[in-house]
């Protein structure tokens, strides 16, 4: 009995399993097509030498290109650059997130109007935002006008390379930490009330209960957040641009490693070399994801 019932179920799951995967097959071509073929590409012509004007020509130099890497400078710069950017970006929005998430949560009048003000910036173009800050940042923009007024020392934002890479900083902050707000704002509606109810008939502080309570809940939200802004701003590349009108200066203070590889890709037409240092930041951040999955140990919460 139970042989005659697999030989009707088999056929049966056969052609589940056939329709299921022709319904399936204009996602997998496409995505195979546009995603997965030129991941493949990029890893192998990153050993290659690539000519594109006139005669296309493809030369096989293996670990030249990995070997002017470690030589050259600039991407040393750029990613020295963009690792700054991202140790101090990524905990600065996420604090910051949490911070506003937390005030939002806590039963204020008019909490909704400041839901809708404080997510304003993320719904913003980058290209306007970018523009919007750099006539705030003019020499005689608004926020020198301000430090002048508080009688405070003004800088040449776009123009000194020991601040031009801060006020990116600034302006992403601002402009980022809004999105996150509402992720986290999410998990914390979540949280049943009647832990805290708990805790307060325990007597637990409301620092307690944020460490004890809020804090682990949140240890996915957070290991999302931090991964999504370690990836978003290694990939920095359209505000720099615009700052810098694409040099990355003033004296490489601006460099990044995105617009470090379009420069290479796209202004020397060096491709392959392009290619290679996509390869090594593409290393660098699976290594940075792996690091934060070993911090943001998920723990049960029984």
């Amino acid at each position: 009995m139970q042989a005659l019932i697999k030989k009707i179920w088999k056929p049966r799951q056969r052609r589940e399993a056939v329709t299921g995967y022709l319904f399936m097959a204009p996602t997998i071509i496409i995505a195979g097509f546009f995603l997965v073929l030129p991941i493949i590409f990029a890893v192998i012509f990153a050993f290659y030498k690539i000519q594109l004007l006139g005669t296309i020509s493809y030369q096989f130099t293996g670990l030249k290109n990995f070997l002017r890497m470690v030589n050259d400078e600039r991407a040393w710069t750029a990613l020295k650059n963009t690792a700054q950017y991202v140790a101090i970006v990524v905990p600065t929005q996420t604090g910051l997130a949490l911070t506003l998430a937390l005030v939002l949560n806590a039963q204020i009048k008019g909490r909704s109007w400041f839901r809708v003000a404080f997510f304003l910036p993320t719904v913003t173009s980058s290209a306007v935002l970018t523009l919007i800050f750099m006539w705030i940042y003019n020499t005689d923009g608004l926020l020198n006008q301000i430090l002048s007024l508080l009688h405070l020392p003004t800088y040449n934002w776009l123009g000194d390379p020991a601040v031009a890479l801060k006020g990116i900083m600034i302006m992403n902050i601002w402009s980022t930490a809004p999105l996150f707000m509402v992720i986290y704002l999410a998990a914390l509606q979540d949280i049943p009330d009647t832990l805290y109810e708990a805790a307060t008939l325990d007597g637990a502080s409301r620092w307690e209960k944020f460490f004890y309570i809020t804090l682990p809940f949140l240890q996915p939200i957070t290991f999302f957040v931090v991964v999504i802004g370690v990836i978003g701003t290694f990939q920095l590349f359209d505000q720099s641009y615009i700052f810098s009108a694409g040099s990355g200066g003033p004296n490489d203070s601006t460099l990044t490693m995105v617009l470090l590889i379009y420069q290479y890709a796209f202004k020397n037409l060096d491709m392959g070399y392009a290619l290679t240092l996509t390869l090594m930041l593409a290393i660098v951040l699976i290594a940075a994801t792996f690091m934060q999955r070993k911090l943001f140990k998920e723990e049960r919460l029984d």
